[in-house]
């Protein structure tokens, strides 16, 4: 009974921390130290990735109208729209993609420890709150106003992610920002950018393990999905509506105490 408490409970901060730019891996790091599950090292490591589909599951739920191209209620121009939403989509992750294949051994073996998570926390808090104080108004404040050479200009931003502590929604939201668009705008094609990236990497994770798991550790795998699922539904909504009248500030004084308080843990008590 206690494993399945320990799911909800990292379902519950997976669902929240993957749509909020205060990046999951950080967290979870966190969460590890005090709740770990009393399972393999693989399947740890496949649950983590793996129940990201529950937070994919809510942006294809949330927008399934907006994503689905074959709706015939649909006029011919707004096929075209999704369409072209979904080849920018393509576009931009193909830059981390590519990345992630080619160094994800290297990126594992030296950048996935706390000193480089708590940077990345610190680093990129205090760049958020430098890009809301700058004032400047939006170029860009429609997806549809998107280009495809600025959708490959987010992707390359979505790299950063790669290294832990960044957070993918982070890195996404900080370069459209910067490049012009909009706060909604640029939670929005993170949401969406999340869709391919997030499904390549569950999959691939459970190629590798083979998918060798028992019974119950599939429960757990179900489980924890679900949970991000729900949580992630509320979340993309409250984060949606608050981003309409607030700035991502807070995000980035939050990052930089989360990014102390790593650092602190595992300096001075791990």
């Amino acid at each position: 009974m206690f494993e399945i408490f320990k799911v909800i409970i990292l379902g519950i901060v997976q669902g929240i921390t993957e749509w909020l730019p205060i990046s999951s891996t950080g967290h979870m790091i966190l969460f590890d130290e005090f709740i770990r599950l009393q399972q393999s090292e693989i399947f740890i490591s496949t649950f983590l990735v793996v129940i990201q589909f529950g937070s994919i599951l809510a942006v294809l739920i949330l927008y399934f109208k907006r994503l689905n191209p074959l709706d015939r209620n649909k006029k011919p121009s707004e096929r075209k729209n999704t369409l072209e939403l979904w080849l920018k989509v393509i576009v931009a992750v193909i830059p981390s993609g590519i990345i992630g294949l080619l160094f994800e051994k290297q990126i594992d073996k030296y950048f996935f420890n706390a000193t480089v998570v708590s940077l990345s926390l610190v680093v990129y808090g205090i760049i958020m709150i430098y890009i809301e104080g700058r004032h400047k108004k939006p170029r860009v404040n429609s997806i549809k106003d998107i280009s495809y050479s600025l959708a490959f200009k987010i992707g390359i931003f979505q790299c950063l992610a790669l290294i832990p502590g960044t957070s993918r929604s982070g890195s996404t939201i900080i370069g459209a920002m910067l490049l012009g668009t909009s706060r909604v705008m640029a939670a929005e094609f993170s949401f969406f950018l999340a869709i391919p990236t997030m499904l390549g990497a569950s999959l691939l994770k459970l190629i590798k393990s083979g998918f060798a798991f028992t019974g119950f550790e599939w429960f757990l795998l179900i489980l924890g999905s679900v949970v991000a699922f729900v949580v992630s539904v509320i979340v993309i909504k409250l984060l949606l509506n608050y981003i309409r009248k607030h700035d991502f500030k807070p995000f980035g004084y939050y990052r930089i105490v989360l990014g102390i308080i790593v650092l602190l843990y595992f300096a001075l008590i791990k």
